[in-house]
């Protein structure tokens, strides 16, 4: 099944990167740069992503920021949440649990098929639940 997955981190060079891997494997991806630029995208009420992958430091609005705007603005209420990043302080992965993710990906911990891999069994078990 193909899935529509929204991709945030202010780097470009793996913002290209997944965005080949996820789109070879036949999903609809967006990136943005930002939080800023997600939460303008999700706020159009458009359809709503299955997945948004989320980077932790970023410029401007963090992705913890981020985060906490989308779950109190309820946008993208169907979309699972997965973190995805370098920080994986147990500070960091708590602070993600309180806030509802779906999943926590360490970059440096994980190669691009394999972030494909947990992304789409994330998602899989979305649609048993």
């Amino acid at each position: 099944m193909a899935y529509h997955i929204y991709l945030t981190d202010d780097d470009r060079f793996l913002l290209d990167l997944y965005s080949v891997k996820f789109k070879n494997a036949g999903h609809d991806i967006h990136s943005f740069n930002g939080g800023e630029e997600l939460l303008a995208q999700l706020r159009k009420g458009e359809k709503s992503p299955d997945a948004i992958l989320l980077d932790i430091i970023m410029p401007g609005i963090d992705g913890f920021e981020t985060l906490e705007t989308i779950r109190k603005e309820n946008l993208a209420t169907s979309a699972k949440i997965i973190i995805l990043s370098n920080q994986g302080q147990d500070s960091d992965i708590e602070r993600a649990k309180a806030l509802n993710v779906d999943g926590y990906i360490i970059k440096a911990s994980a190669v691009p098929s394999e972030v494909l891999t947990e992304t789409v069994r994330i998602l899989e078990e979305k649609k048993d639940s």
